[in-house]
């Protein structure tokens, strides 16, 4: 069994100082908590009172490790800081490509619906109708689309709108369908 040695206040406060008198477990730090030096490798191991084996841990931590050995020393605050930014960083590219993927869909359902209406009254075009070709767009290629609206527009003209949403909306379909489903 090993004997555990005082450590000095000096030591203390070089390891305090040191850590930036911050809990390197959960980040606490004074007046929230009373702060403790912890032993990375337990005494009972024989863990020593060199600096590289102590560490900065508020009064909960130390506590709850107890005299348990850490396999891994805990992130120091600048590395969870280097992660948090990374985070933040693929966050904000993800939702960039998100965003220009729903602009690219929108702006792809308009030139669709040019082709729906053969150019005339886009602005008038049904909205409930929209969805569905966002939808049809988002899971084809958008040249795919646009012929299916100009096969449309070739056997049905302008008449029976409903009926040709309908027959587009088909054709869209089959075309998913062929590709191997709903992606």
């Amino acid at each position: 069994m090993y004997k555990r040695k005082p450590i000095s206040t000096r030591t203390r406060f070089e390891v305090f100082k040191r850590d930036g008198y911050l809990c390197q477990y959960c980040g606490d730090h004074p007046p929230q908590t009373i702060l403790h030096v912890d032993h990375i490798v337990p005494v009972k191991d024989g863990g020593s009172n060199d600096l590289e084996n102590l560490i900065t841990s508020c009064i909960t931590c130390n506590l709850g490790k107890s005299s348990n050995h850490l396999t891994n020393v805990p992130m120091s605050l600048k590395e969870r800081g280097k992660e948090i930014e990374e985070r933040e960083k693929q966050l904000k590219g993800y939702n960039k490509i998100l965003l220009d993927k729903a602009e690219r869909i929108e702006q792809q359902t308009w030139i669709v619906v040019a082709a729906l209406v053969n150019n005339s009254m886009v602005d008038s075009y049904n909205r409930t109708r929209l969805i569905s070709i966002k939808r049809f767009v988002e899971l084809l290629p958008v040249t795919e689309v646009i012929e299916a609206a100009d096969i449309t527009l070739a056997k049905w003209g302008s008449a029976y709108k409903d009926r040709a949403f309908k027959y587009f909306c088909a054709i869209c379909w089959r075309k998913i369908r062929e590709q191997g489903g709903n992606r």
